[in-house]
């Protein structure tokens, strides 16, 4: 399986140079390499963005996670792996990727108050970053087809 074209990212002169100023910010944020890996995994398997769920679960076994705990990402309002802040993130990866799902608000106070509970301004900076920048990746693989194992850098 071959891509329709070449990642738009590589295309555009300046475009990944930008994408890397995004990571290097939320690197920067304090927020965990692992939560991070699980909410991306979240918001591409909500996608269908085989190519993101691919490196994420990829990335989250390099970062040493357990396989019960990538394999219940999809369930984890089911399963005792996930921490009260993970939750959270978790609940904002999905109301932030089902925008389109809505009828009311998209992150009701409720939900921003849960999350804003575990992380500080900062993580919850580098947390939205995280989450739209996924969400902008799975909408580009999906369009161009990108096939499931394509590396990136």
């Amino acid at each position: 399986m071959q891509a329709r074209m070449t990642n738009p990212a590589y295309v555009l002169p300046g475009a990944m140079k930008g994408i890397g100023g995004i990571f290097q910010a939320i690197g920067g944020s304090g927020l965990g390499q692992e939560l991070a890996e699980i909410v991306g995994l979240r918001a591409s398997q909500i996608n269908g963005c085989g190519a993101c769920v691919h490196g994420h679960t990829a990335n989250l076994r390099k970062a040493g996670a357990s396989e019960e705990r990538i394999s219940a990402v999809a369930a984890w309002r089911h399963a005792p792996f996930f921490s009260d802040a993970e939750r959270a993130a978790l609940k904002l990866t999905e109301a932030v990727t089902r925008l389109a799902d809505l009828s009311q608000e998209s992150v009701p106070d409720a939900l921003w108050d849960e999350v804003a509970d575990h992380f500080d301004e900062k993580e919850l900076s580098g947390l939205i970053l995280t989450v739209s920048l996924t969400n902008m990746f799975n909408r580009i693989n999906t369009t161009i087809q990108e096939p499931v194992g394509t590396t990136w850098g």
